[in-house]
């Protein structure tokens, strides 16, 4: 008899941690951090939630290639619906205090009907965290801080952009696994 089981989210990551060597054995202590934070993003892309990518200024770079990639030209899985915060509003480099943030999120929540969530990257004490910390179902990338449902990374490790674009082949690899039904995101 062959076994089908799909394997949890957690099994996978370490294994597919694991087939990249000796380049990703840094994730594997974090592996518990990065499974439960990245299954819940997951979850929500599967559900079909749009994503609103927040990074800071020193992240525009990925922000770029996030977005370039993610849904590349010869897809090989369906379309996720990704967009920056910059193309939701051109102006958020400028929006601060709480009363503007406020504006902003209600004007997001009416366009997406709640079926959306932020995945920020970048330093925790930037402005630009500011609104995904406002959401209990954002998802993070945040240097020097502890939050929740957050994978923390240090902005002075002089391997950060490397690691980053170790974590976006991951989570890349994930979504594939995920939405092909290799791995169960909700385990």
């Amino acid at each position: 008899m062959i076994d089908t089981e799909i394997p949890d989210f957690a099994q996978w990551s370490l294994d597919a941690i694991r087939e990249e060597g000796g380049s990703l054995s840094w994730l594997e202590e974090l592996r518990f951090e990065w499974s439960k934070t990245t299954a819940y993003a997951l979850e929500q892309i599967l559900s079909g939630k749009t994503v609103i990518l927040i990074v800071d200024s020193k992240r525009k770079w990925l922000e770029e290639y996030i977005l370039s990639s993610i849904n590349s030209i010869i897809p090989e899985r369906p379309l996720i619906p990704i967009i920056s915060i910059d193309g939701v509003y051109s102006h958020y480099e400028n929006v601060s205090g709480g009363e503007m943030i406020d504006m902003l999120d209600d004007m997001i929540s009416i366009t997406f009907k709640d079926e959306y969530f932020f995945w920020y990257i970048g330093k925790g004490d930037d402005k630009r965290s500011d609104i995904a910390k406002r959401k209990d179902k954002s998802y993070f990338w945040i240097f020097d801080e502890d939050f929740n449902n957050a994978f923390t990374l240090k902005s002075y490790d002089s391997a950060l952009d490397i690691k980053l674009l170790q974590l976006y082949k991951l989570f890349d690899a994930s979504l594939n696994a995920a939405m092909f039904g290799e791995v169960d995101a909700s385990s």
